[in-house]
């Protein structure tokens, strides 16, 4: 069994000490993290505003990718869950200080009785790191309880665990454990208890598993695959616990290729292929049978975006692919594409044309209808990352598919990463953060029903406890 390291209170750094004027923007605090602690409350912030951030890799046509990642990354899964115990949507993201790039990871809810959303905890102060790679993930447990896995960055920046005090509160977190973890992607299966997939830079970003009970005491890690690196996104359906992901030749991630499937129906005792068969692990080689499609050969990247099932719970995958990394036209075709299991082999198809490689969305399947809400338009910033957000639809299983509604218009900032919350329920379908790719920016949060109809933005400044988010005129 796993032993983590004591829980220890964050020493405050000389970058932390300096922002104590600013930490008055905290609702009713005002003093650190520290004395927080000591006084055994979360902090509130007194509005949502989301962290920007800029990769610094920059090229003809602008950053890799830049701009409001509060929802940031793809590889965070899942940052919402709507509860229908509590008749609320418990959801994370990358906050920060206002005027300020400092991360906090931050909870809240959308109580779909009021139409109503409390000012926001700060889960867990990053002390002076600006980088959404350690953004959270938030799933919960049988008995209402609210985890948060907080990602951390190699060996360099520790990931931490947290539990609500409280079942379906937001109120107050007790830290569990402090680790090294990136990418967390938690799922807790009734009667089983967690099966975390995460990535660890042993040789490249290399995925690994863990299982807990209790989300206290947990097992050793092992690893799933290492093939010189991978990003990978998962999902869970009834027991079974799967993750699509690429891999990078050379360990180089700027070309990232190729799609892998490996699914468990058994908490982890065995890895198998989408039919069944067996798979050794950890997986070691690149022509593996789990390998999907071959895009290697094609001279194509692949960026996984999100992993649902359909009706009969086969895997589906919407991912992005493109020509190379360097954003602009001459990396194009850039495609929202849509890889799924018909039963007797994978099928790909393209969803929709879009610009810029870091462009995220998410897929919805209910009944005979499919729904993808991605930034498949250009925004005020072409060929940055983000753009407006469209609704797409496909009624014949993601064969084809039309655009429904563009979500947002004319728009000052580029939206960007839009995420599904687990058991999405109106209006809280769709999240996701907006800003400027090109330079610093304010960055505000939204969601969106499930006919893109009607957009809401959470209040960046509030006066009260609790507000009713703001409808957007289009």
């Amino acid at each position: 069994m796993k032993r983590h390291p004591r829980p220890r209170r964050p020493v405050p750094s000389l970058a932390w000490l300096g922002l104590g004027l600013a930490l008055l923007a905290f609702a009713g605090t005002g003093r650190d993290s520290a004395a927080a602690e000591e006084a055994e409350a979360s902090p509130r912030a007194d509005g949502y505003r989301g962290i920007w951030f800029t990769l610094g890799q920059f090229s003809a046509h602008g950053d890799k990718y830049s701009g409001g990642l509060g929802t940031y990354t793809a590889n965070h899964v899942p940052m919402a869950v709507y509860s229908p115990e509590a008749d609320k949507t418990f959801f994370t993201y990358g906050g920060t200080i206002k005027g300020r790039r400092h991360l906090l990871i931050m909870a809240s809810y959308y109580d779909h009785k009021t139409g109503r959303v409390p000012r926001p905890t700060v889960v867990h102060d990053k002390l002076g790191v600006d980088d959404p790679h350690d953004n959270g993930s938030l799933n919960l447990d049988d008995r209402g309880y609210v985890w948060i896995f907080v990602s951390g960055r190699a060996k360099s920046r520790p990931g931490f665990k947290y539990r609500s005090k409280q079942p379906f509160s937001v109120d107050d977190f007790e830290r569990v454990s402090e680790e090294e973890m990136t990418y967390p992607q938690p799922w807790f299966v009734p009667g089983r208890g967690w099966l975390h997939l995460f990535t660890k830079y042993t040789r490249g970003r290399e995925l690994y598993w863990e299982t807990s009970p209790d989300g206290v005491h947990w097992s050793d890690d092992r690893m799933l695959a290492g093939m010189g690196g991978h990003y990978q996104v998962s999902g869970e359906r009834r027991g079974r616990i799967a993750s699509f992901f690429n891999y990078h030749p050379g360990g180089n991630v700027d070309r990232r290729t190729n799609l892998y499937y490996v699914q468990t129906e058994d908490f982890g005792g065995k890895w198998t292929t989408v039919d069944g068969k067996p798979l050794d692990l950890p997986l070691a080689d690149v022509k593996s049978p789990a390998l999907v499609v071959e895009y290697a050969s094609q001279g194509k990247l692949m960026y996984t975006c999100d992993l649902n099932y359909d009706h009969d719970g086969r895997p589906l995958l919407l991912q992005v692919t493109g020509r190379g990394a360097e954003p602009g036209p001459e990396n194009d075709p850039r495609e929202f594409c849509l890889t799924r299991w018909d039963g007797q082999a994978w099928q790909t198809g393209t969803v929709a044309k879009t610009d810029h490689n870091y462009d995220m969305g998410s897929l919805w399947v209910a009944g005979d209808e499919w729904k993808v809400i991605a930034p498949t338009s250009p925004g005020p910033r072409p060929y940055g990352g983000g753009g407006e957000m469209c609704l797409w639809s496909s009624t014949d299983q993601g064969k084809t598919w039309s655009l429904a509604r563009e979500i947002t218009r004319d728009s000052p900032l580029n939206h960007n990463y839009a995420r599904r919350p687990l058991n999405a329920r109106d209006p809280f379908f769709a999240f996701w953060a907006d800003g400027d790719p090109a330079r610093f920016s304010e960055s505000r949060l939204y969601f969106c029903d499930s006919h893109g109809e009607h957009v809401r933005q959470l209040p960046y400044d509030m006066e009260d406890e609790l507000a009713v988010p703001a409808e957007i005129r289009r």
